[in-house]
């Protein structure tokens, strides 16, 4: 399977993981040229853009922590961008969560970290 497949695999994994948990999606893979959401839902009010994370072993750290701040500025431009088209969601609360993947498909171990990192 190749790099994107995997991801794509795990993405779905976590939304559906997202959905259980009560989230509702409202965009996936949504791309700009500044940057890539891999998920972007609702909870209650509140606008959720998820960063999916998979490692296949954790030797340099596990998924949370491979989001550095240059990806957390990519993160967030490409946020700004999708809100500029959601104007609607703009005036509510919204928040960066990342959600590192392990196991296997069958077998997903989730570590989901809300409000992972402030914007300001």
């Amino acid at each position: 399977m190749t790099a994107r497949g995997i991801g794509m695999t795990w993405e779905r994994a976590a939304e559906a993981h997202l959905q259980a948990s009560g989230l509702c999606t409202l965009a996936r893979n949504f791309t700009c040229r500044l940057g890539e959401l891999d998920l972007v839902m609702a909870e209650r009010d509140s606008t959720v853009f998820v960063e999916v994370r998979f490692r296949r072993d954790a030797v340099h750290g596990d998924g949370a922590a491979s989001v550095g701040a240059a990806k957390r500025t990519k993160l967030l431009r490409a946020a700004q961008v999708w809100l500029l088209a959601h104007p609607h969601r703009a005036a509510q609360p919204c928040r960066f969560d990342v959600i590192g993947c392990s196991g296997t498909p069958q077998q997903p171990v989730f570590d989901w970290i809300r409000n992972a990192f402030e914007t300001c």
